[in-house]
């Protein structure tokens, strides 16, 4: 306690270290558990107060489920019924229990823009059953067939209490309040009496609240058996033993315990690993520190365990402070951003959580941090020169001879591993663990590493020349926070490496329907109102070129292209139109934008001279020298024409064929507009979404298409900025670590060097010093291991398993965060460190 108030600099930024990982991940635990509702947490937001949901399925036979049907229910003949009916289902649960229908289903919404999509459902909210499904914010529950509630998400496309709702082919209905779901926040959502909506049919899923007493697991197989699923609250709080579920769904959702137990036993040994390192330079120089008071505990006759013991309890005592501040701090992080995240999601979250055994634990690794990150310190300092340290001299022991060799011979067990790891089709697990064996590699050739960049310093500057010497001298604080720098590096680059092949992957894989920035507009009535959807695109989207898409009109006859002796017409085609042959006298215009991301130039110059030479230009999957194509109209109807066949492969194209307009009227065919193409300037998000409302309001199975290209997930692209984040946060602690604690041990030789003669701004090039050789020699050594199991796992993860043309596997190495991990963190590390330490120290005398 004495030693840990004297140095509060030093005990501060100890208890840094060991708090930081300690509060992130508390705060992540408890959001977690937080957000994610468990079947328990949900029963009253699915069911409200009922003992049971149960929905007639639309199969044939009985059907199988977990204690939660939402978790794993399947049929048994995948075949469709008509689904029984409530009296079937009462039977079979034995007894004659009050029930409430429940229906649901998608309604279009009159807007000021045109129409929106929004969740209906019907239900008696009068019955006790209801309650916990809603909950009323403003105005009152409907009791006329002709009132409804609505949520804040539909109030905000312009909707208020006392308002009409407008409902597309149905009458309106009236607001008479506002009620939120338990459940989802976001999807405009309207709720009304029974009445309000039609009994489904019995091919579609029928839904009951059912009440009374609570239905038991074998009541539930009972219902099961006549082809209805059944939530039962009893079950669900009280679920059965897995030997009673029913094999087909006994391990439908499992997950193989040893791979989470694997993964998770390598991120602890990792962080672990990481937070030692960082908080062992601090204990190191504490050692240092005390060297002068163990010397004289040695020199009375105190053991070497007395002196390990020395510098234990201050890590026994700094550990239990951090871990009990960072437990606390954490739980109040997460629930300061709970808030936060919440409005993030499209649901709500569950009662704030505290899971106790994972706090326990998460605070037993922080105090296990501290410790063992004094261990090294403590071994040192218990074995120094007692006549050298009491009379002055400082400097850390010869590295040992046989580190270089254990280093090596570990880093050659990683690469094996990780070249077996590479060869095996699911071979992560394998790399993952190569990947920590080549960090430790890693580690025992630092203090190598250290002191041959030291003898290599005799021709730099003497800022750089004393900060490389000097982290030779002591090892004990700069081999740890080189080796923190290394491995932070190391699992940013291989998992940065991994990333980024598999997007690379992603990226080639993606066959865009259009070129990238045009949008495609497709409506399903048969006779659509083409004049509406062109003042509606020209209201949204003023800037966007529209252009028509002529198809043939295969929905008055069956329709079929045949090729002489070789049978029908297949090629992979996929649209957003509905007809799969195109019509055009030339491949420009929309033929042209749809064709080009399918067909090289070559090809589309070959279709643009046969569409303009009178010709039909037919897509196959090879190329033989076929020159006409049948086209078959109903079953007496056959027309030869000329054609022009293009080898596409399995390459997906927008459509089968190609007819000029002359050779579609000959054959019997209507050529009709079938969408429309805007191209010009790409529509923005928000006027995507307007034009979608737009056109649900002209036609309600109206469909639009923006081509966009290959896109990065949102969830992705937080993860690659949390790591690249995390990664800078930790090299950047690590560096500032090591410097600030280097210039603290150095501060007598440095007023020494001020004494005879050197200029202030020599302690700022020293400080800068430090913190390039310690950041860049261990964002090179990590960027080199972080290589060996980045490209090893891009193998496993990237592998062409299907046979059909393209790379084995993809590669791509993201040079650009690399170099700056490598170069621009030091530099600014660097840069930084020089701007904020003082140029002047006060001279003091050295003992000797």
């Amino acid at each position: 306690w004495r030693e840990v108030r004297r140095s509060r600099a030093r005990s501060a930024l100890v208890l840094v270290m060991v708090t930081f990982p300690v509060i992130a991940v508390v705060a992540a635990d408890v959001a977690q558990a937080t957000s994610s509702v468990s079947s328990v947490e949900s029963l009253d937001r699915r069911i409200g107060s009922a003992q049971a949901l149960v929905s007639a399925l639309p199969v044939e036979g009985p059907v199988f489920q977990g204690a939660d049907p939402d978790r794993g229910t399947m049929s048994q003949s995948g075949r469709s019924a008509p689904a029984v009916s409530l009296a079937q289902i009462q039977a079979a649960l034995g007894a004659d229990r009050p029930a409430v229908e429940l229906r649901s289903r998608q309604l279009e919404v009159r807007t000021t823009v045109g129409a929106l999509r929004v969740d209906a459902t019907a239900v008696d909210l009068r019955s006790p059953m209801v309650q916990g499904l809603y909950r009323l914010t403003s105005g009152r529950w409907p009791a006329a067939t002709d009132e409804v509630v609505v949520n804040q998400a539909l109030v905000g496309h312009g909707y208020a209490v006392g308002d009409h709702l407008a409902l597309v082919g149905r009458s309106a209905r009236t607001i008479v309040g506002t009620a939120e779901s338990t459940g989802t926040r976001t999807q405009p959502l309207v709720v009304g009496p029974l009445a309000s909506l039609p009994a489904p049919p019995r091919t579609d899923i029928r839904t009951w609240l059912l009440g009374g007493p609570a239905v038991t697991w074998p009541e539930v197989r009972s219902a099961n058996r006549i082809g209805a699923s059944v939530l039962s609250r009893s079950v669900v709080e009280h679920p059965p033993p897995a030997d009673q579920l029913p094999p087909r769904v006994r391990n439908l959702f499992t997950t193989e315990r040893s791979q989470i137990y694997a993964v998770l036993a390598l991120i602890g040994v990792m962080s672990l690993l990481e937070v030692v390192l960082l908080a062992g330079p601090a204990f190191a120089v504490g050692a240092r520190r005390q060297s002068r008071a163990l010397a004289l505990i040695a020199a009375n006759g105190g053991n070497p365990s007395q002196a390990r013991r020395v510098i234990l309890g201050s890590a026994v005592v700094l550990g239990t402070i951090g871990a009990v501040v960072g437990t606390a701090v954490g739980i109040g992080l997460a629930a300061l951003l709970l808030p936060v995240l919440q409005g993030m999601q499209d649901t709500y979250f569950g009662p704030f959580q505290l899971r106790w055994t994972h706090l326990a634990g998460i605070a037993a690794f922080g105090f296990l941090s501290s410790f063992l990150a004094a261990v090294v310190p403590a071994w040192i300092a218990s074995r120094q020169d007692v006549v050298a340290v009491l009379a002055g001299r400082r400097g850390d022991r010869a590295p040992s001879r046989r580190s270089p060799f254990v280093g090596v011979a570990l880093l050659a067990l990683g690469v094996l591993g990780a070249v077996l790891g590479a060869r095996q089709g699911s071979g992560e697990f394998v790399i993952a663990g190569a990947a920590v064996v080549s960090v430790f590699g890693m580690i025992f050739l630092v203090p190598v590493v250290v002191s041959a960049v030291a003898r290599l310093g005799r021709g730099l500057p003497l800022p750089l020349r004393y900060a490389v010497r000097d982290a030779a001298r002591h090892r004990t604080r700069t081999v740890p926070a080189v080796a923190a720098v290394a491995a932070t590096v190391a699992g940013v680059v291989a998992l940065s490496i991994a990333n980024s092949s598999d997007q690379a992957q992603a990226k080639a894989q993606y066959t865009p329907l259009m070129p990238v920035g045009l949008s495609a507009i497709n409506l399903s009535q048969r006779t659509p109102d083409w004049p509406a959807v062109r003042a509606a695109v020209a209201r949204v989207a003023p800037e966007a070129g529209i252009e028509d898409v002529t198809g043939a009109d295969f929905t008055a006859a069956r329709v079929s292209l045949q090729i002489p002796g070789r049978g029908a017409v297949s090629a992979n085609w996929h649209s957003t139109f509905p007809s799969p042959v195109l019509v055009g006298d030339a491949a420009d215009g929309a033929v042209g934008a749809l064709l080009s991301p399918a067909l090289s130039s070559a090809d589309l110059a070959r279709v643009d001279h046969a569409l303009r030479a009178g010709r039909a230009v037919v897509f196959v999957q090879d190329a033989e020298p076929v020159h006409s194509v049948e086209i078959r109209l109903g079953r007496t109807h056959v027309t030869s024409v000329p054609a022009t066949y293009v080898g596409v492969g399995m390459t997906a194209t927008p459509s089968q064929a190609v007819l000029p307009a002359s050779i579609a009227q000959r054959a019997g065919l209507s050529p009709r507009p079938v969408g429309l193409l805007l191209d010009g300037t790409p529509l923005t998000g928000a006027q995507e979404a307007t034009l979608r409302e737009a056109l649900t309001g002209l036609d309600p199975s109206s469909y639009l298409y923006v081509e966009r290209g290959y896109q990065i997930a949102g969830n992705e692209k937080v993860v690659l900025w949390i790591l690249f984040g995390l990664g800078g946060v930790l090299m950047l602690g690590g560096t500032l670590t090591a410097t600030f604690l280097a210039l603290s041990d150095a501060r007598p030789d440095l007023a020494t060097l001020s004494a005879v003669g050197a200029s202030p701004r020599t302690r700022r090039g020293v400080a800068a010093a430090y913190a390039v050789s310690v950041g860049l020699v261990g964002a090179v050594l990590g960027a080199a291991v972080g290589f060996i199991p980045g490209i090893a796992v891009t193998y496993p993860l990237t592998r062409n398993f299907t046979g059909e043309p393209g790379p084995s596997h993809y590669l791509d190495i993201p040079w650009l965060l690399i170099g700056a991990l490598v170069v621009a963190l030091p530099v600014l590390t660097a840069a930084v460190v020089g701007l904020v330490a003082r140029s002047r120290l006060p001279v003091v005398a050295r003992l000797e």
